[in-house]
């Protein structure tokens, strides 16, 4: 009875999630209940609970989380700036000329939107209220429309700066120095957040040539359903070269601004953070959008945000802890090691749990709920923390797409017309899933992918 209290918590949470409870307090809540059922049948230790101020004071002692709220704002800010608008009228008259020119255009302006703001929910509504119909009305089919939409929104998932980033590297960070006491080290080596953001790099930028290779594998084979602009449109434009320009340069100033002081050792994540959302604020000023009234909408949004992912991790350190006190980390330390296969079996396994949990859950509950559990046990069988980050990073980022309860999905579908069918995204995002687990394999085979550029800058 007592190995399977464990697994009855961890469903019990899975259940009450999926009824449409709040998540902090259905993991804080089923955690909780359990540690009662548990103290009164006698299959749980209370005294376990006792650590539950020195989490959740930790949780607010941590500085690296700090980078979040900063993070959000520079993206809120730059979302009410409109660099998104004048981004995408530019980059689509560029590429205008060749078929998938637009659809191309998309792809890298997502791409820039998610190394400036981090946010996926904020990239793929702006993208899909100012492209989506623009695709449509020029003839694109919109289950490419959808499709291209939604998974260059989700870029914001792994290329840096990412709040999925920053969130997986703390979690990854506390695992590994776990990882290295458990075997002994007490002077365990550390991972950043700075770290996974350069590991991040070369697989994101991977991944965005495959969205642009799909689109122009579909002008090839299916031309009529990525048309290019026509001609009299673009002959319309007066000095494309400039405008391309205006709208490039002030992002690209702004993403060298967060990255380059992270990349050449100047700052933190942290304080590169506040870099970002200082110059978000320039930016808006710039274009002439910022007002009070802008900074008190920004404000408002971050703090809403913030507030949701701190009180989901406080809920899944409560959670997590009742679980280790049902001995659930020693039942899945066994479970993994006990597998045919070794390490790559293990991997195997909780790749795969990760991506069907993606299918129903959000990122923040796998990252918090999940990977404390898991990363642990994988670290200590000798895997390369970095790349152990980036294939989980890749891996939730697919959450967002798949099918029934991607974000990304409900995101888009919030604003699309009605001309295009909840069916028609759900197929648009298939090509776009499986180049993911493409992309994924190809880094599980070639771990160089994540680990190279991280030891190149740091040694």
């Amino acid at each position: 009875m007592s190995e399977l209290l464990p697994l009855l918590l961890f469903a019990g949470a899975i259940v009450v999630l999926l009824l449409g409870y709040s998540v902090a307090f259905s993991l804080a809540g089923t955690g909780l209940l359990f540690a009662a059922i548990g103290t009164w049948t006698g299959h749980f230790d209370a005294s376990f609970l006792e650590a539950i101020p020195n989490r959740l004071f930790g949780i607010m002692n941590n500085e690296v989380l700090i980078a979040v709220p900063l993070f959000v704002f520079m993206g809120v800010m730059l979302e009410k700036s409109r660099i998104a608008e004048e981004l995408l009228d530019a980059m689509a008259l560029m590429f205008g000329p060749m078929r998938a020119g637009l659809g191309i255009s998309v792809t890298l302006v997502g791409m820039l939107l998610a190394a400036s703001t981090g946010i996926v929910g904020a990239t793929v509504v702006t993208m899909g209220l100012l492209s989506l119909p623009t695709m449509l009305r020029r003839g694109y089919d919109p289950k490419v429309a959808s499709g291209i939409i939604c998974a260059s929104g989700t870029l914001g998932q792994i290329i840096p700066p990412s709040i999925v980033l920053v969130l997986l590297g703390d979690v990854i960070s506390s695992a590994y120095q776990q990882a290295q006491i458990d075997q002994g080290m007490f002077s365990p080596e550390t991972v950043t957040v700075g770290d996974l953001f350069l590991g991040a790099l070369i697989p994101g930028l991977i991944l965005v040539v495959a969205y642009i290779l799909y689109l122009l594998f579909k002008a090839v084979v299916d031309p009529t359903s990525v048309p290019a602009i026509p001609q009299a449109e673009r002959d319309a434009v007066d000095d494309l070269t400039a405008r391309v320009l205006k709208a490039l340069v002030p992002p690209i100033l702004l993403i060298g601004l967060v990255l380059g002081s992270i990349l050449g050792g100047f700052a933190t994540p942290t304080e590169a953070a506040s870099v970002g959302a200082v110059g978000a604020i320039l930016l808006s000023m710039m274009r002439g959008n910022f007002s009070y009234t802008v900074l008190k909408q920004v404000m408002k949004s971050t703090t809403e945000v913030s507030s949701m992912v701190f009180i989901i991790l406080v809920g899944a350190s409560i959670f997590s802890l009742v679980f280790r006190g049902y001995g659930g980390d020693d039942l899945v330390r066994d479970f993994l090691t006990d597998l045919p296969g070794g390490v790559f079996g293990a991997m195997a396994i909780v790749m795969l749990v990760i991506f069907l949990l993606g299918f129903f859950l959000d990122f923040i509950e796998i990252t918090f709920v999940v990977v404390p559990i898991v990363a642990p046990i994988l670290l200590t069988m000798g895997l390369d923390p970095v790349w152990l980050g980036i294939m989980i990073a890749i891996n939730l980022q697919t959450s967002f797409l798949t099918p029934p309860f991607g974000f990304a999905l409900f995101y888009l579908r919030g604003v699309a017309p009605g001309s295009v069918s909840t069916m028609q995204i759900y197929r648009g995002v298939i090509p776009f899933i499986l180049i993911q687990l493409v992309i994924l394999s190809l880094l599980a085979y070639w771990p160089a992918l994540a680990t190279w550029l991280p030891e190149v800058v740091y040694g």
